[in-house]
């Protein structure tokens, strides 16, 4: 890890387009500024893990739900292809 010491209004470079600036100081809080690409994502680590998490919960699926709820719509309609390829509907 790279460690710096920054002074307010000086500013560090990552590459050619990411600048971050020492905006104020207040006690124990630093606010900072970042100037980056709009294709690059950035925001608050804890907000970020926060994510994180939520995305893993959400990829993680219970089949004993999907089960039941794919119980409540039947099985589905299998059809006679039409003229033009497609399975007619019913």
């Amino acid at each position: 890890m790279l460690t710096l010491t920054r002074k307010v209004g000086e500013s560090v470079c990552i590459g050619d387009d990411i600048k971050i600036v020492v905006k104020e100081i207040k006690g124990k809080q630093v606010r900072l500024g970042i100037i980056a690409p709009a294709d690059v994502y950035v925001c608050r680590e804890e907000l970020y893990l926060k994510i994180q998490s939520a995305n893993v919960m959400a990829t993680s699926t219970d089949v004993n739900i999907l089960d039941s709820i794919s119980g409540l719509f039947g099985a589905p309609k299998t059809g006679k292809p039409r003229k033009g390829g497609t399975p007619d509907a019913g």
